[in-house]
């Protein structure tokens, strides 16, 4: 069975899309830290980050960094943290937070409740950015 990731990539989840190349797809996470936390994945399902050739990790990682200068344009933070976690679903994902200080990269913190509303406001303050 494909990874919730993977079913996000084909369209059957929805999701508040920030960019998609060909490769690669970002999201915002639907249990975020701070308001612009977006996931960076490969559309290969790949469990774990480090099982990917060097090309797709490479490419990720340039996909990521565009994504993360999107959202500092975009969202008023000091810097954009990089965490790379992924035990909760079976698919290699890089979480991007806009941070203040680097208790927000906390992932024990809690997390923020926003509506549809605010997922789509600030997904398209970061698309208009990419």
């Amino acid at each position: 069975m494909a990874s919730i990731f993977s079913r996000i990539v084909a369209g059957e989840i929805p999701s508040y899309k920030i960019a998609e190349d060909e490769n690669y797809y970002a999201f915002l996470d639907i249990s975020p830290l701070q308001k612009g936390h977006t996931l960076c994945i490969p559309k290969r399902e790949v469990d774990y980050i480090f099982d990917l050739t060097d090309e797709e990790l490479a490419g990720l990682q340039v996909f990521t960094k565009k994504v993360a200068v999107a959202i500092k344009k975009a969202i008023p933070c000091v810097k954009v943290g990089q965490c790379v976690l992924g035990l909760e679903v079976p698919h290699a994902h890089i979480h991007l937070v806009p941070m203040q200080s680097e208790a927000d990269m906390r992932f024990t913190n809690p997390h923020l409740e926003l509506s549809k509303e605010e997922f789509e406001e600030i997904a398209e303050k970061i698309r208009k950015e990419f």
